[in-house]
């Protein structure tokens, strides 16, 4: 083993005291040794983590290195005599060329720039309502419960086509298996049940469809399962990351007074907002990939087999890419973040999530304009980073505002 090479033997979660929206302390130590380290997996098997920018971008464009779930690795927990098997049906994130543009393609073209752009005044409404709701209901309120969850929520559920009154219900089971902290049988349970009524909105599309993409879908070649598969993971995915980036992205801003006034004064801020915000939280903080074959990278050889993990927080903090990189600068002009990831993995929905924060976070601030916290910013709860590919944000955020 190469000594000189900086090692990390225990995937670091905590955040440092005060600081919410950093790296732990050690990745970003990592990163201050070099762009690329040895990681010791639960059970001993040597692989890597990287922290640097252009490393991690250039992995995520190579195909060299899979993103299939059975090859992968858990990076804190020791599943060494497991055997993975690969991604259910639909669930294309886990999943590499040919099987990952089966499901992709179809997906492609409903979610472009353009189409999604013309949901901005559907995602206003449903904005606007949300805050009148919590103007009428009066301060405090959890702004979570309140406005983060149930935007990007609808929003989803509208587009999958799942009727209005199975809405909750939806909402609720995917949270429930979702929920890091529950149960296991709570989970295995909540996962089911969800399933079941993937199956029956599958079946009601291929009967009765109506506009919207699952409908669209059911004139594919895909089969019910496909199509159930699909389904689970757009709307997990369309509801938590967007989720965590309004919450989060507004305990920032609170945090960080002069950029809330900023935002708060010059409308046309909002996108270059988004973009910063992204950068800065990276709630999507961390993925795995595997080497198919050898590779040199950053001077190393990754064997064949190698689990690497992917730090996207630390490579949007890369000072190599961005000066300052700690601080939220709402007039940063350098982009290029890799919050929604790159190559054939990038997110799909990245642009529904771009709509819905730039009408989102202008909408909260200018409707009440002495929003803040209604707790100590240290007492905020921080959702518990267990899983790989977890999304971190707050459990809660209570607010309050003069009525």
């Amino acid at each position: 083993m190469d000594e000189s090479l900086h090692t990390v033997t225990t995937m670091p979660t905590a955040r440092q005291p005060g600081r919410p929206f950093d790296p732990p302390a050690e990745l970003l130590d990592a990163r201050r040794h070099g762009p690329i380290s040895r990681y010791i997996f639960p059970g001993g098997k040597p692989g890597w983590l990287l922290t640097g920018y252009d490393l991690i971008k250039s992995v995520l464009a190579d195909s060299r290195f899979s993103s299939r779930q059975e090859l992968m690795l858990h990076p804190t927990i020791d599943y060494t005599d497991a055997e993975f098997s690969p991604a259910p049906p639909g669930e294309f994130l886990f999943m590499d060329d040919p099987r990952h543009s089966r499901y992709r393609k179809p997906l492609m073209g409903k979610f472009t720039v353009r189409r999604m752009r013309l949901l901005t005044e559907r995602v206003e409404q449903i904005t606007a309502d949300h805050l009148d709701a919590m103007e009428k209901a009066g301060p405090p309120t959890d702004l979570v419960t309140a406005f983060a969850k149930p935007i990007p929520a609808i929003m989803m559920c509208e587009l999958l086509g799942v009727e209005h009154q199975d809405r909750d219900s939806f909402r609720e089971q995917i949270d429930a298996f979702r929920d890091v902290e529950a149960d296991g049988e709570d989970v295995m349970a909540a996962y089911t049940t969800t399933q079941y009524h993937l199956a029956e909105l599958v079946a009601a599309k291929r009967a009765h469809p109506t506009d919207d993409v699952l409908s669209d879908l059911t004139d594919s070649d895909l089969n019910d399962e496909e199509l159930k598969g699909m389904a689970l993971f757009l709307l997990a995915a369309g509801l938590d990351t967007t989720m965590h980036m309004l919450a989060l992205g507004t305990f920032a801003l609170l945090r960080n007074p002069d950029q809330l006034a900023a935002l708060r004064a010059d409308p046309t801020l909002a996108d270059r907002a988004v973009e910063e915000l992204l950068r800065y939280l990276s709630v999507g903080k961390t993925f795995m990939r595997t080497a198919l074959e050898d590779v040199d990278l950053g001077g190393r050889t990754i064997k064949a087999g190698s689990p690497l993990i992917l730090s996207y927080n630390t490579a949007n903090r890369d000072p190599e890419r961005f000066p300052d990189p700690h601080v939220l600068d709402l007039h940063r002009q350098d982009g290029g973040h890799l919050a929604f990831g790159h190559g054939v993995h990038q997110c799909l929905g990245q642009q529904l999530a771009r709509v819905e924060m730039r009408v989102a976070f202008p909408a909260l601030l200018n409707r009440f304009p002495t929003l803040r916290l209604a707790i100590p910013a240290e007492q905020v709860p921080l959702r518990p980073e267990a899983e790989i590919a977890d999304v971190y944000g707050v459990k809660s955020l209570p607010v309050t505002w003069d009525a």
